[in-house]
């Protein structure tokens, strides 16, 4: 379709617009763009904004393809509609709303909470900002149907999200999120959606769940005794303008942290973020002023939290006493390490146990859970699908820690969506550990490199913004789908794991084996040196994901800086060899 006829198409969308019952000021939008700017009306309606592996997420603004209280409002009908024909013999429907500290995310919130109201559920919505967490929490503590959080998690200021969970506490996987789409589809005028909400049926709810929230985390910890011996440590943490703002220095308190020292530029909560370029806690720019703080104070560990509280990054000291920060492959394996370790040390391994991890994170976590023997699942990419195997093993086995690279974790069965405020709790909680044995952090994951081997992994993000960009990075996915290489950094490719078609190829024997995973358009290359190569675009951003891991043999404690250095050439060299795709 070239563009003069895509341009006719997006006009009879926002002719819609125009001629139903939207505001004024989205109608003068509407005009502005068919008037001086056609680039822009195309991107705002080409298509409707649909669920990915994070929900509902774009730019705020007018248009189907825009997060305004109209996309909003279809959303959230559709969802109202499919969670009445779920739940048709269940009485009353609860449901749960939260928000983050977004610009319109408490309106978003209350748009979403008059329409479930309308529609006569019952609605919990917080008073206030929120973290994501305590929003699954709250699904399960008041034994909802469903819930929502309005947020767009690390995404730049121009964003907002709408989140759909289940009644479980995860978020929607499928068929309920495919289900929830066509309910939404099917809503072709505006004035079907019920925006005059019903005061009675919505709920204020606040203080009183933070304390049974923050109370059930404190039963997480495993070595109280450590805590105090070692309660002076000093942590820095900043919520980035987001929503941990008060429950992480809370938890850490609870744990028995006394000395906790604040950014109170970032303690304040603001959609812009004015001191950040992005707050994303993957970035190191979003942790500077955390860590000139913790020079400042001299910390033992730095933390930073996203906007809505489910995302961690944190530094420690290396052996020049200089702040290094962690990936999220790391802090998952020295998380996952302190639990199992603990729990074994205090005989709480009971052969039942299990871990989780998605399929680009390292496989450092199995192999940590192996020597333990507790079983390890893999899961595609989202943290909705390791709440679904959480599900699937209540009451059967125990669930101990799960996470993915991206900087999300979660510890035991009350939450099940990433948690940033548990996860700060239990990192502090494994720093002490480690202080009480006269090591930092960074020399606890150097043991478990020495132990293990040493695992490296880099991540590249290719952003291709607007239609054309989702066009250009389906061709690369179609060209690496159908003429992928069979060599890679002179290494040949021993297996192809497609999960968008369920299916492993094996290039030395040429057999084929079904993958048991959901769908997803995911590519991985694992190769004969042990390195593997996973290909995925975002489901929540305009780009294209390559994950690199590769391994090395680390023999001694001051190899560590060459051993890492060999590995960083080595995952240069593959990108290298791979530069018709990146």
């Amino acid at each position: 379709m070239d563009k003069k006829e895509l341009l006719q198409q997006v006009k009879q969308r926002a002719n819609i617009w125009l001629d139903g019952n939207f505001d004024e000021e989205t109608k003068a939008r509407i005009t502005d763009m068919m008037e001086n700017d056609e680039d822009e009306l195309i991107d705002a309606f080409y298509r409707d904004l649909e669920f990915g592996t994070g929900g509902l997420r774009g730019i705020m603004g007018v248009g189907t393809n825009r997060m305004n209280i109209y996309t909003v409002g279809m959303a959230t009908q559709g969802l109202c509609n499919y969670i009445k024909k779920e739940f048709i013999e269940s009485g009353t429907i609860k449901v749960a709303v939260a928000y983050d500290c977004r610009n319109n995310s408490r309106l978003f919130a209350e748009t979403t909470a008059k329409i479930f109201s309308a529609n006569q559920f019952k609605v919990y919505l917080f008073e206030s900002l929120r973290p994501t967490p305590e929003l699954s929490y709250a699904i399960r503590f008041y034994g909802c149907q469903s819930g929502i959080v309005i947020t767009a998690s690390h995404n730049p200021k121009e964003y907002n999200g709408f989140k759909a969970y289940w009644s479980d506490g995860g978020q929607v996987i499928s068929p309920h999120d495919k289900n929830i789409i066509q309910e939404a589809q099917k809503i072709t005028n505006i004035d079907e959606v019920r925006f005059e909400g019903i005061q009675k049926n919505i709920q204020i709810i606040g203080d009183e769940l933070d304390e049974r929230y923050t109370d059930q985390i404190k039963t997480l910890s495993l070595s109280p005794e450590i805590i105090e011996r070692n309660k002076d440590m000093k942590i820095v943490y900043t919520p980035i303008h987001g929503t941990g703002v008060v429950l992480v220095p809370l938890v850490l308190k609870k744990f028995g942290f006394q000395n906790i020292y604040t950014v109170p530029e970032q303690d304040k909560t603001d959609g812009n973020f004015p001191t950040v370029r992005s707050p994303n806690p993957e970035e190191p720019a979003a942790l500077a002023m955390a860590l000139d703080k913790a020079r400042e104070v001299d910390a033992d560990l730095v933390m930073a939290t996203d906007p809505d509280g489910d995302r961690v990054g944190i530094a420690v000291k290396n052996h020049n006493n200089e702040f290094v920060l962690l990936n999220g492959n790391q802090t998952a394996a020295l998380l996952v390490h302190y639990l199992l370790s603990a729990r074994f040390t205090k005989g709480k391994l009971k052969g039942n146990e299990y871990i989780i991890k998605t399929i680009v994170t390292s496989e450092l976590l199995s192999e940590i859970a192996e020597k333990y023997n507790v079983e390890h699942f893999d899961v595609l990419t989202g943290f909705k699908y390791i709440a679904d195997i959480i599900k699937k093993h209540e009451g059967k086995k125990e669930f101990i820690v799960g996470g993915e690279e991206s900087y999300g974790y979660l510890a035991g069965e009350f939450v099940r969506d990433k948690d940033a405020v548990m996860s700060c709790a239990l990192i502090a909680e494994a720093t002490a550990w480690a202080k009480d044995k006269g090591k930092s952090l960074y020399d606890q994951l150097i043991d478990i490199y020495l132990e293990y081997g040493f695992y490296h992994e880099r991540l590249v993000n290719i952003v291709k913004k607007g239609k054309s960009g989702a066009e250009e990075i389906q061709k690369m996915m179609d060209d690496l789908r159908n003429a992928p290489p069979e060599t890679i950094n002179n290494s040949p490719v021993m297996l192809i794991h497609d999960f968008q078609t369920q299916t492993t190829y094996d290039l030395l024997s040429h057999l084929r084996y079904q993958i048991t995973l959901t769908k997803s358009n995911v590519l991985q290359f694992i190769l004969k040196d042990g390195s593997k190569i996973s290909v995925r675009p975002s489901g929540t951003e305009p780009k294209i994901k390559f994950y690199f891991s590769v391994r090395g043999e680390l023999k001694n404690r001051d190899d560590f800086e060459k051993v890492k250095s060999l590995l960083e050439k080595k995952i240069d060299d593959i990108i290298l060899s791979l530069g018709m795709w990146i």
